[in-house]
């Protein structure tokens, strides 16, 4: 490790939680696990590292052919070391399918003689080695504000056992200053306990495919010589899409009920002037909503029929990393209306990518935009129809261009990686 990473001395044993970073498809937690573990690998030459697995994660363990070799096969646990990773970093399985933290991640930290437990979310064993130090990633507290979203075992779990986590970690990693204040005010943990080091993005990741490839992209797509407005991420209420629906039909003129067109304040007729003026020209637009199904998004998938806009919205699914990309890039404007979030990674990917964006001006969202985005208010539909409208205009398309681009800077994964570490060696 780089002196300028660590002041410390003493080497350490650290344990963390993989069972999220190896799995076949990586989204939020799961992308930040295993960015984070890799960019930990690339620093820290010094200290000493045992990843724990679940058993269905060594089958998405990138390896070569030859990349694992056994040093120890008993009973409920097996231990080996990958080629493709540094030899300070040993990988774990633990094989308890069910209560995998609560029992066998707890049982390992009486086995292990660890320094530290990391765990890059929200669940660390409540029973746990006395006198272990423990950090914990938190990445929002969507449940405590938005209740409503989230199932019921979600909430009770996240109300009373994530709230006894919190207060009894040695130190908490919140991903925003917007997820540390949420802390503190919803909580009361102390500002003390807690360092804010916000998620990382490689650029090298999300450089813009070919012509070629992105054409084939849009041609499966039937998006080709389409304009489009893109949202990424999972089909859910949280995501507020109902909203971005109505928006858009107000946007494209298609919605003129009375649902839609009355009950506008007087001081907002300009705004729907506007956004109207704006609409004559671009019923051309799409709306392509990209991700997988979550929960209570059935009316989600019934709304454009019903307000007559079905031809204008398209709902692809889950897509694959190039797809992402591809449609991104060929985007006229990133939509990402969301009710909370405790970072917004999906801001950063488009930032990247050269894509215009659109999001809420609500928990850390203007944190991360900082100013490079369209910021609407996530509960009002001519708010968000104003946006679409500020989106299809050329001139503040490429400022918002060059603003993302300015503001990418601030965003690394090794930056994540060095100010993480600095926080398991200060423990």
């Amino acid at each position: 490790m780089s002196q300028e990473v660590s002041v410390y001395t003493l080497s350490m044993l650290i344990g963390f939680d993989g069972s999220r970073a190896f799995v076949e498809k990586r989204t939020g937690t799961e992308e930040y696990s295993y960015q984070l573990l890799k960019h930990l690998a690339k620093i820290d030459t010094k200290n000493t590292y045992i990843v724990y697995l679940r058993p269905g994660n060594r089958d998405c363990f990138p390896r070569r052919n030859v990349g694992i070799a056994m040093t120890s096969s008993r009973g409920a646990e097996a231990t080996w070391r990958s080629l493709d990773w540094p030899s300070n970093f040993n990988f774990k399985i633990i094989n308890h399918p069910l209560l995998w933290t609560q029992v066998g991640l707890s049982i390992q930290t009486f086995k292990d003689n660890l320094d530290v437990l990391f765990v890059p979310s929200h669940t660390i064993p409540l029973i746990r080695k006395p006198g272990l130090k423990t950090v914990m990633t938190v990445h929002d507290l969507g449940a405590e504000y938005l209740p409503t979203f989230h199932q019921l075992k979600q909430q009770l779990y996240l109300g009373f056992i994530t709230k006894f986590q919190l207060k009894t970690a040695t130190k908490l990693i919140a991903v925003s200053k917007s997820t540390k204040n949420d802390l503190v005010q919803k909580v009361g943990v102390a500002t003390s306990k807690i360092d804010v080091v916000y998620e990382g993005i490689n650029t090298e990741d999300y450089k813009p495919l070919p012509p070629d490839k992105n054409d084939q992209i849009l041609k499966k797509f039937g998006l080709e010589d389409q304009k489009f407005f893109l949202f990424v991420g999972t089909i859910q209420p949280r995501k507020n899409l109902e909203r971005l629906i109505r928006a858009f039909s107000l946007y494209c003129h298609s919605e003129r009920s009375e649902e839609s067109l009355t009950n506008v304040s007087h001081n907002k007729t300009d705004i729907k002037s506007e956004i109207l003026r704006s609409a004559q020209n671009d019923k051309s637009y799409k709306l392509v909503l990209a991700g997988g199904k979550g929960w209570l998004s059935d009316e989600i998938y019934e709304l454009p029929k019903k307000l007559g806009i079905e031809d204008h919205v398209e709902f692809l699914g889950y897509i694959g990393n190039d797809e992402k990309i591809g449609l991104i890039q060929s985007a006229e404007g990133f939509v990402y209306p969301s009710l909370f979030e405790g970072f917004g990674i999906p801001i950063l990917e488009s930032f990247a990518l050269k894509c215009p964006v659109l999001t809420s001006n609500t928990s850390s969202m203007p944190e991360v935009a900082n100013g490079a985005a369209v910021l609407v208010d996530p509960y009002d539909v001519e708010s968000i129809a104003e946006g679409l409208s500020i989106l299809s205009e050329d001139s503040k398309r490429n400022f918002f261009k060059r603003q993302g681009l300015e503001q990418l800077k601030n965003f690394s994964w090794e930056k994540c990686a060095k100010e993480t570490l600095k926080v398991l060696e200060s423990v």
